[in-house]
């Protein structure tokens, strides 16, 4: 490996360029690129704020993309990050129950709830799913470290 340009034969004075790669700006690329993506992926975990009770169940895993129903803080419904007004909801389960009728399986339901939530109206949702046929349903809370979310 050259340190300097490299005369050629004969010595007449013309040198060739050097040909070593300088890669300090590609890792300095590379790791501004890193701590960017570290912390931002965080962030895109969950469409809605919900405050998930704790739990020691780990998560589970899953071939096909889950359907997710969330319950926020103050009543709202949400069926994957959209948001569902309560009279409209029998026929939008309904209508995921069948579109999923024509897969093999039945779709795996994330019910994420709101830790104030009233008990009965978190029941009343997963009624709901049940009579629409979705009955692969699974609690979603936060995991025993508080950073990850598990769900059994």
């Amino acid at each position: 490996m050259a340190m300097g340009p490299v005369s050629r034969r004969g010595g007449r004075g013309r040198r060739a360029p050097m040909a070593d790669i300088n890669v300090t700006p590609l890792v300095d690329v590379m790791l501004v690129l890193l701590i960017i993506f570290m912390i931002t992926a965080p962030l895109l975990v969950a469409g809605v704020p919900v405050n998930l009770p704790d739990s020691r169940a780990g998560a589970l895993d899953q071939d096909q993309k889950p359907v997710s129903v969330s319950l926020a803080e103050g009543g709202k419904i949400y069926v994957n990050d959209e948001e569902t007004a309560e009279a409209a909801l029998p026929a939008r389960l309904e209508a995921l129950a069948a579109t999923a009728a024509k897969g093999p399986e039945a779709p795996q339901v994330y019910l994420r709830a709101d830790r104030g939530l009233d008990y009965g109206r978190v029941m009343k949702v997963m009624g709901e799913l049940n009579r629409a046929g979705l009955n692969k349903v699974a609690l979603v809370t936060v995991g025993e470290s508080g950073t990850g979310e598990g769900a059994r």
